[in-house]
């Protein structure tokens, strides 16, 4: 689907998805009810009801499939998210095993992360603008220290380890996010989707062409639950874009505050 439709609130989104599915058993109402008549209303009539539960379940079918996706993605974004706050918390609290100006660049260095993470890559991950072919300098460079630490005891020694370990932990989850980011439904599935509710709704108007009215509803009732499905996947299809998305509060929460002197 297009970018304006996913960026935009949940309740507009809903209109327009609605109107649009609507609009579609509108025009299959038109057509079928204006050609049913004749040698060709006869061949409508002759349609099974048969027909509809196994064009509904296949209906159901691509829902699952495409919903399985998402809901993956959205969940996988999320743990994403949570494993880079924990591993920078991780290193924020290690950083205080070498205290002084290594510490306050380590807090720093985290810091300048998270502020870049949510005031930049966040809005671009949500247009897919985000790539894997720069690494962040900060972490590099936090990286690079904790390399460079010089430890003085046993416990500095552990520390470091476990320093360079959530370093790495934290780039790992950012690589993660940013490749999810990139994920979505493709149009592939969009047009299964879409050409499979399009056979249903004309099997239900070819079915009911004798009773205008009965096809009307009928109609109405399953675009309906169409309408649902599709603003229920494509509320969720991107997982950092829209009212409903992954936010980086998690990231928000551990950004160290200044070491006091």
């Amino acid at each position: 689907m297009a970018d304006w439709l996913h960026e935009l609130p949940v309740i507009w989104m809903t209109v327009v998805i609605f109107a649009g599915t609507y609009a579609m058993a509108a025009a299959i109402y038109g057509i079928v009810v204006g050609l049913a008549a004749g040698e060709r209303g006869r061949a409508f009539k002759a349609v099974s009801p048969g027909m509809l539960p196994p064009l509904g379940i296949m209906f159901g079918l691509f829902v699952a499939f495409v919903a399985a996706q998402v809901w993956g993605d959205s969940d996988r974004a999320m743990a994403a998210v949570t494993r880079e706050a924990s591993a920078l918390r991780a290193v924020v609290l290690l950083a205080a095993s070498f205290p002084g100006e290594q510490e306050r660049e380590l807090r720093a260095l985290v810091r300048r992360h998270i502020d870049e993470a949510v005031t930049h890559e966040w809005p671009a991950m949500g247009r897919h603008q985000v790539t894997l072919t720069m690494a962040p300098p900060t972490l590099v460079e936090a990286l690079r220290l904790a390399l460079a630490l010089k430890p003085a005891s046993d416990g500095q020694v552990i520390a470091q380890r476990e320093l360079v370990a959530s370093l790495e932990a934290a780039l790992e989850a950012r690589r993660q996010r940013i490749i999810i980011s990139q994920s979505g439904v493709n149009w592939v599935k969009w047009t299964g989707l879409l050409v499979q509710a399009a056979c249903t709704l004309i099997a239900i108007a070819m079915v009911h062409c004798e009773n205008r009215r009965a096809t009307a509803i009928a109609l109405w009732i399953f675009a309906t639950g169409v309408g649902i499905c599709l603003v229920l996947i494509a509320a969720h299809t991107r997982p950092f874009t829209g009212d409903i998305s992954v936010r980086p509060d998690a990231l928000r929460q551990v950004i160290p505050l200044e070491p006091s002197h």
